[in-house]
């Protein structure tokens, strides 16, 4: 653990940070002015209630991230930027390269389902996985006009897997683009990426339109043991079938269009997000190879009609969603693991193949209304109606699972989506209702309160309540208490996966979270602003797979255990002029397994992250941040070496050039550091090491 002196240094300077800029000389209102226009409109937030509200009053503890906040940055992936986030870290899983979102300390297994996304309000989950997708490929940044944070449950407005967050990517529209405007970006790993957009009006119709297209071999950082490496070295076999040690395979090629059509109360929204040649990562059973890749397509459409004044005091709005999603595998050379390979008595000259492919297709409807006749009440409900569909599978593979769990090598790889798929097609429909007052109780008081039920056909009803007190303590200080409870609905492969090596369970029943917490935001100066924010939870009913009673047989997905956490998370933003802004946060999180009352594992104790912003000449801004990630230990069981500690820095540079050119340059972890994202046990033993030093040169041009 950690001491508890660099807790306290940590604290210290976001104090001092805060301090030194009260002590600072006021802002002017014109460079008030100015902030305001380089970092975009923080203000407003709606994610916490569905209405617009001031950041500081929002029944949430919230993060706001503009367009300029991710120029400033220097990020050109979305995993970049939500690791600036108090609280949050992004790892990895060795399978496809894919991100964890680990907030609050909260991880129980690779697929990383416990934070909802959200494009422009509407979920982005995949139905097999219950998270935003096993070949996700990344998210450009070009497109984005801003991100809503909740850090803590929202289930209460959101439903399901709005459970240790919510993330609400809204798209840039016409007003946001304003004009047409060309984009390329060149970087280390061979990354190529070019884009254009367009805002502007077409007689009364608003169009905005953005398509992007990216490749990168990705970073090639060696792993010194797989899987197989393990296997290898045991007994009886003693093979010599490993790739390691050997690169990982991370590249990905990348297309992204999307399109926004606005008429009078009307918005249509469609996107499309392909990647293609998504390399395996550390492979995706934990073995290395370095050949396959993996593709997945995603297409979205919203239609929605706004009335916010339908009639005196009454607001209405439908919305109705399509997702489209696969995920697909070369049918024919996707190494689970490589030549030579040998599990029990079955020996796999060619190698171990299998390549599983899945289509999915979900339809939204929902509808809201609100009043705000009765004096100081805001009353909100909703309904909708999820029809969720995993409709077609695919199996191929050279070898059958025999019941001891083991396989059984069958030659050519063949289709066995009738004989032994890994999941067949599966449906589930969700119905719900909701309802939320916020309610100014007295002067300065606002008490929102919401409750949500959910009926699932496959697993039934849950409801989740929320409470949140805002209390406007001063002129410069807030202090909210928050108390909630979420829920995360079972993934299809979690409830329904075929594969004896990790069997569905159709009677799983939902995770289960109680949230309790207390913040303070406060107003040093008008130069300066400071929030802390205390939380504890209590998870119930953690899924994860669970090796069966008889020993050989494969392994189930289970209810088990259960883990409590407590923390707290403290930021500063110090603007000491138009020309200079710092921001800071120190997060600390522990959170703790109550069956062998050991830490959980793999989610920094402490991260602290500073960022200063420098606009040193007119059109001229460099930003410096850093990153320092702390004391992330192993779970009960897992005896390998601590996971290192880690600091990054980052350097950007960015400069416009008349009212059309705009360059900018960053070098990513300048000084090489060394990071390391952890694994859990039996998969990769050496850990996932993550890119040195790298760069990018980029040159944007608008009409």
């Amino acid at each position: 653990m950690i001491p508890h002196r660099y807790h306290l240094r940590a604290v210290s300077a976001c104090l001092l940070l805060a301090w030194a800029a009260s002590a600072a000389a006021a802002t002017l209102s014109e460079d008030e002015m100015e902030l305001a226009m380089a970092y975009g409109d923080k203000s407003s937030f709606s994610l916490a209630t569905g209405s617009k509200q001031t950041v500081r009053r929002a029944p949430a503890v919230a993060t706001v991230i503009t367009a300029e906040d991710i120029a400033a940055i220097g990020a050109t992936d979305l995993d970049e930027v939500l690791e600036t986030v108090p609280g949050m870290h992004v790892s990895r899983t060795g399978i496809v390269n894919q991100p964890i979102y680990v907030m609050r300390g909260i991880y129980s297994n690779p697929t990383n389902p416990q934070i909802l996304m959200l494009q422009n309000g509407v979920p982005m989950t995949s139905l097999y996985s219950g998270d935003k997708g096993n070949v996700w490929g990344g998210l450009p940044l070009e497109n984005i006009a801003r991100i809503e944070i909740i850090r803590g449950p929202g289930s209460a407005l959101y439903g399901a897997d709005a459970y240790a967050g919510v993330i609400n990517i809204i798209s840039k529209t016409a007003a946001d683009v304003g004009g047409t405007q060309f984009g390329a970006r060149v970087g280390a790993f061979d990354s190529k990426d070019a884009w254009v957009q367009h805002g502007g009006k077409l007689g009364s119709l608003e169009v905005a339109a953005f398509l992007r297209w990216g490749k990168t071999d990705g970073q090639k950082e060696t792993i010194e043991r797989d899987a197989q490496a393990t296997r290898d070295n045991n007994p009886p076999f003693f093979t010599h079938a490993s790739y390691a040690p050997g690169p990982q395979n991370t590249a990905v090629d990348s297309l992204d269009a999307t399109i926004d059509l606005a008429l009078d109360k009307w918005r249509l929204r469609m996107g499309y997000k392909g990647r293609d040649n998504v390399g395996t990562g550390a492979g995706v059973a934990n073995s290395l190879d370095p050949n396959s890749h993996a593709s997945s397509q995603r297409t979205n459409a919203d239609l929605s009609w706004t009335d916010p004044q339908i009639a005196q005091d009454v607001g209405v709005g439908v919305t109705a969603s399509y997702l489209f999603y696969d995920e697909r595998t070369d049918e024919t050379n996707l190494l689970l693991n490589p030549p030579g390979t040998r599990i029990g008595p079955s020996y796999f000259p060619d190698g171990m193949i299998g390549g599983p492919n899945r289509w999915e297709r979900s339809l939204r409807l929902s509808a809201f209304a609100t009043y705000s006749g009765f004096k100081g009440h805001n009353l909100r409900v909703g309904a909708g109606h999820d029809d969720l569909d995993l409709y077609k599978t695919r199996t191929y593979k050279n070898f059958l699972v025999a019941p001891s769990g083991l396989p059984v090598p069958t030659g050519p790889v063949q289709e066995y989506s009738d004989i032994q798929p890994a999941i067949s097609p599966q449906q589930r429909q969700n119905n719900y209702l909701y309802a939320q007052d916020e309610w100014n109780v007295i002067q300065d008081w606002t008490l929102t309160a919401g409750v949500r039920h959910d009926n699932y056909s496959d697993f039934g009803g849950t409801t989740n309540p929320r409470l949140a007190l805002v209390w406007d303590t001063s002129l410069d200080l807030t202090t909210k208490l928050l108390w909630s409870k979420a829920f995360r609905a079972p993934a299809f492969v979690e409830a329904y996966g075929i594969n004896p090596a990790q069997s569905g369970n159709p009677d799983i029943k939902p995770e289960r979270l109680s949230s309790r917490e207390i913040a303070f935001n406060w107003q040093a100066r008008k130069d300066t602003q400071v929030n802390l924010n205390l939380f504890r939870y209590d998870m119930d009913d953690i899924i994860r797979v669970v090796a069966n009673a008889t020993p050989g047989t494969g392994a189930t997905w289970q209810n088990t255990g259960s883990q409590r956490g407590t923390g707290g998370e403290l930021e500063a933003v110090w603007d000491h002029s138009h020309a200079l802004r710092v921001t800071g946060n120190y997060a600390y999180q522990r959170g703790v397994d109550q069956t062998s009352n050991q830490d959980a594992g793999y989610g920094p104790q402490s991260h602290i992250y500073m960022r200063a912003d420098w606009r040193f000449a007119s059109g001229w801004q460099a930003s410096l941040q850093g990153n320092r990630v702390l004391n992330r230990e192993r779970a009960a069981g897992d005896s390998r070496e601590p996971v290192p500690d880690y600091n990054s820095v980052d350097a950007t540079l960015r400069a416009n050039f008349g009212k059309h050119w705009e360059l900018a340059g960053s070098v990513r972890n300048l000084f090489d550091a060394r990071i390391i994202e952890p694994t859990l046990p039996n998969t990769v033993p050496t850990d996932l090491p993550q890119a040195g030093r790298s760069w990018y040169l980029q040159a944007m041009y608008k009409l």
